[in-house]
């Protein structure tokens, strides 16, 4: 290139770079419509409420440090990165889930398992005793007492077979039970269960394995010792 069309060349960018300046740079992804917004929906894990061994007898610390450290850790990263690759522009967890259907399988299942767990540590404490109050009101106009309540509930954790999650929700004010696949959740559309999670227990096995092995019944009637049931009641409201 000549000294004079090199002048030429590098004086007409210019002249464009001055005309394009302040305008936004679209590609062709984001002209469809696609592509990672600012604020596009990034997963987190909530801060564990309690120590490791906080809960022991009933879930023992070595456990609750891999599932916290470990599993649910992993699901955070695998997510974060599937929407990153995917282009995902959602911008709350509730329009991620509605959408659980149109979004793939890695997005979808990682992020119900961020979701899932950060539910789980919350709904869970040490000694946390019997439902009480309004709680315990909805809890015996829905199944006839806590008793018959606990059946059932436990009843959905044992049957669910492989892995998957028991669930207590609140659909047209009315308490249900119920249980989901994987790291499926009732917010998903894709989930036959569907409704306000209360209340949940994770039944896959490295939930349990290390201190009950396939005993996965007293596992079940260990968390009832655990429930924060003021924190079903928050989400109840």
């Amino acid at each position: 290139m000549s000294s004079i069309n090199r002048r030429t060349f590098v004086a007409n960018s210019l002249k464009a770079g001055v005309l394009t300046a302040g305008l936004p740079l679209i590609t062709k992804a984001e002209s469809w419509g696609f592509g990672s917004a600012p604020g596009a929906l990034q997963f987190a894990q909530v801060k564990l409420p309690y120590a490791y061994n906080a809960l022991e007898p009933h879930i023992d610390a070595q456990t609750m440090e891999i599932h916290y450290t470990k599993h649910h850790a992993a699901y955070v990263k695998n997510v974060n990165d599937a929407i990153a690759a995917d282009k995902i522009a959602f911008t709350t967890e509730k329009e991620f889930f509605a959408n659980a259907s149109k979004i793939s399988a890695k997005a979808k299942n990682n992020g119900g398992g961020v979701w899932n767990h950060n539910f789980f540590w919350e709904v869970m404490k040490p000694n946390g005793g019997n439902p009480s109050g309004k709680i315990s009101d909805a809890i015996n106009g829905s199944f006839g007492s806590f008793d018959k309540f606990k059946e059932q509930f436990s009843k959905a954790a044992m049957d669910r077979f492989g892995s998957g999650w028991a669930w207590l929700v609140s659909e047209g004010g009315k308490l249900k039970i119920g249980s989901t696949a994987n790291q499926d959740n009732p917010l998903m559309d894709s989930s036959e269960l569907k409704g306000t999670p209360l209340l949940a227990l994770d039944v896959w096995e490295h939930a349990y394995y290390l201190k009950y092995q396939n005993k996965r019944a007293d596992y079940v009637g260990a968390f009832w010792n655990i429930i924060n049931w003021d924190e079903v009641a928050k989400r109840m409201a």
